[in-house]
């Protein structure tokens, strides 16, 4: 395979890609050491290519894809990180995207007639393109939960967007919990909230099952709680701990149910932007049910390193696709 040197020297980043999307599979977390070098390498290349461009020729429409790269794909992944539609780790992988990948990359084959990507788009802004594949590559993750759902036999209103999963379980699955009271929901009680929740109390999920009304009263909150750490599934529950008193409202029943308000208020961090009434609803659940629809959801690195893989070999599958159709 030939290539420029840089473009060579950017698919050195492609594995470590593949690692991240591993480790987001696995853990939900990807240490922030990886990004700094990434960022660095990135740079670096950036400014080899400029370097290159303006002493040769084509300056103008690099310049102006570099521009549209930096200037439009990362302040839109920091808007989408902003309003809760990427997390963290997925806002950092799509702005180093900008800068590693701002314009189309060539690789020769064996055949000089044959260069990789096959399909490169007019415009020749290499991120969007990334983007575009990672956005098709994620429209085919529901279907491909319904299919396994149907497979297994389970139908419902969350057949497109999760799985059930025995409650006895549900401290070992990442996800939200599709399941209130009242049926269906999609603002569920985020697991890594549970496991926090869980921590902080010093019990585990089948400890809180056995005794749920012991637990819902908010006098039954430990007097020195364990850290609730980051909802990891390194931990579930801690060490039991004493109580302290809670109020009850005119009827006698708990005026903080399971102490969620209060937990939320000790905590010195957000548990997921999850309220005291989605602790509350999904502890009513979960100490009911035996089994319940979790939404796994889907780590946004993976369909971003599976458009990346599409990008460098296809090209924009988007792009093709509209020019099929006679759109582009």
């Amino acid at each position: 395979m030939l290539g420029s040197i840089p473009d060579l020297l950017r698919l050195v980043a492609v594995p470590v890609f593949g690692w991240a999307a591993y480790r987001d599979v696995k853990t939900r977390r990807i240490p922030n050491r990886i990004w700094g070098p990434l960022a660095l390498f990135a740079v670096a290349l950036l400014v080899w290519d400029t370097y290159t461009v303006v002493n040769g020729t084509g300056g103008r429409l690099f310049f102006l894809r570099v521009a549209i790269s930096l200037g439009f794909v990362m302040p839109l992944s920091y808007l989408f990180w902003r309003i809760g539609g990427f997390g963290g780790a997925d806002a950092k992988a799509f702005m180093l995207i900008a800068v590693l990948f701002p314009v189309y990359p060539t690789y020769l084959l064996s055949s000089p007639s044959v260069a990789l990507p096959l399909e490169p788009t007019t415009l020749g802004v290499f991120s969007l393109t990334i983007l575009s594949n990672t956005v098709l590559a994620g429209v085919v993750y529901p279907l491909g939960v319904a299919a396994s759902n149907v497979a297994r036999g389970e139908f419902g209103l969350a057949m497109f967007i999760g799985r059930p999963v025995a409650v006895e379980e549900i401290t070992e699955e990442y996800g939200r919990l599709l399941e209130s009271p009242d049926g269906f929901t999609r603002s569920g009680l985020d697991l890594d909230a549970l496991r926090m929740y869980l921590q902080y109390r010093g019990l585990s999920l089948s400890e809180l099952r056995a005794n749920p009304e012991q637990y819902r009263d908010p006098a039954s909150l430990p007097a020195d709680p364990n850290p609730p750490g980051d909802g990891s599934l390194a931990t579930d529950g801690g060490e039991p701990a004493s109580s302290v008193a809670g109020d009850r409202d005119a009827a006698g029943e708990p005026a903080d149910p399971w102490g969620a308000e209060q937990f939320l208020d000790d905590i010195d961090h957000s548990a997921y932007g999850a309220t005291p009434v989605q602790l509350r609803e999904g502890l009513d659940v979960l100490v009911e049910a035996e089994d319940v629809w979790i939404s796994p959801g889907i780590p946004f690195i993976v369909p971003m390193f599976a458009g990346l893989l599409v990008s460098l070999t296809y090209g924009d599958v988007l792009f093709a696709i509209m020019q099929a159709v006679g759109l582009a």
